[in-house]
């Protein structure tokens, strides 16, 4: 039997041979070790240096680390939050020739922690609540892709701070599975799973007395469920509204945010009739909209200006009888594009006097002023159009923000 080190990239392959794989994981000297806190687990996991890397390296049994590794890589392709994949090291042996159990290797997540970690002071109810909502939205991301986690809890997830809120990476795949599409019941197994795992987790902690004392273990388990069904609905039903009803997509819209998606696209098809437009959520992943309405626009905004912007392209382009998705014979949607652009928002930010909207660059104006629209839409229960909104923008609301 020989080492076999099965890599990502050769750099890692290479920095890997340094390290003693001759040694059980659970004996490696301290020099070649990284002190991190760690999350519990079934296997002997410790992290080292390899490469100028951060490596997390787990004994696990071949066939496990195999099946393992090549679902993370699934997950890294299907850009889900996971743990990157980085070898498998196969064919160890250890003093006298004993057979030592084959790693699995993994590529440390910067900044993030394990809940254990995070409980070392007491976290308020409202911190455990966005930690355990950033758990219902990285299990929706994995059902969404086919991916049946099968071992969904605290444990094994990693969570790391972003912008006030939390983001939840998948740390262990063992018992998952990737399908092209889940059942019902294979979703329902999860979201049972995940229940109990961390009404027991938060017992844990309750009874080590890292718990807040207003923290139901029991509730808290529950509710993530609801979260979960709450999300899962808003992101895969398909709703069709009356085409001149357009704010009602804004509704839309605005009902995912309160649900704690920032990231979402829209598909959008106009009927064949042209009297209803469907349309259907999409979560992408963070800078998708910069990327998307750069390519397509030639615009360069922020993340959530870019975002707003391509719903109301995709808004309008479903409204064109020359854009027709899929057909040859329509007009292409870079084409349609460049005249949105051109005839709807470079025409809208210009009625806005230089003088009057300040500093306010081109796509923060256009933000507010689909802001506006949507708001006097609300109140006259229809599609007040821009050119209203505009009118009433210069008017009424841009003078009360200079003063």
């Amino acid at each position: 039997m020989t080492l076999q080190i099965s890599a990502t990239a050769p750099e890692h392959a290479a920095a890997l041979l340094d390290l003693p794989w001759h040694i059980p994981l659970e004996q490696w000297p301290q020099e070649c070790l990284v002190n991190l806190p760690r999350g519990i687990s079934r296997h002997v996991v410790r992290f080292a240096h390899a490469g100028g890397e951060v490596l997390a390296v787990k004994e696990v049994g071949e066939w496990a680390a195999v099946r393992e590794y090549g679902l993370l890589r699934d997950l890294d392709r299907l850009a889900v939050p996971a743990v990157d994949p980085v070898a498998v090291v196969t064919g160890r042996l250890g003093e006298g020739g004993v057979p030592l159990e084959p790693a699995l290797i993994t590529r440390h997540l910067k900044g993030s922690l394990p809940y254990r970690s995070m409980f070392e002071t007491t976290m308020r109810p409202s911190t455990v609540n966005r930690l355990l909502d950033a758990l219902a939205v990285l299990l929706v991301r994995l059902h969404l892709v086919g991916f049946a986690w099968g071992d969904c809890s605290l444990s094994n997830t990693l969570f790391r701070r972003d912008a006030g809120e939390y983001a939840a990476y998948l740390v262990d795949a063992e018992t998952g599975q990737l399908q092209r599409e889940l059942s019902s019941g294979q979703r329902a197994y999860d979201i049972e799973l995940v229940r109990v795992n961390i009404a027991g987790e938060l017992m844990d902690l309750e009874a080590a007395g890292s718990l807040h004392p207003s923290v139901d273990p029991v509730k808290f388990g529950a509710e993530i469920v609801q979260r979960y069904g709450d999300l899962w609905h808003e992101l895969t039903r398909e709703s069709v509204y009356p085409a001149g009803k357009r704010h009602y997509i804004d509704r839309r819209i605005r009902r995912l945010n309160e649900l704690g998606f920032d990231v979402a696209e829209m598909q959008i098809q106009r009927s064949s009739a042209g009297d209803t437009v469907s349309f259907l959520p999409k979560v992408v992943d963070a800078g998708h909209h910069q990327r998307q309405l750069l390519r397509l626009t030639g615009l360069d905004a922020e993340e959530n200006q870019a975002r707003r912007l391509l719903n109301d392209l995709e808004t309008w382009m479903a409204t064109q009888k020359d854009f027709a998705p899929g057909d040859p014979r329509g007009a292409r949607a870079e084409v349609l594009a460049h005249r949105w652009v051109r005839e709807v928002f470079r025409t809208t930010v210009r009625a806005v006097p230089q003088d009057v909207r300040g500093r306010m660059d081109a796509a923060q104006i256009y933000h507010e002023l689909l802001e506006h629209r949507w708001y006097l839409s609300e109140q006259a229960q229809r599609d007040v159009g821009l050119d209203a909104a505009v009118e009433d923008y210069v008017t009424n609301v841009l003078p009360r923000q200079r003063q």
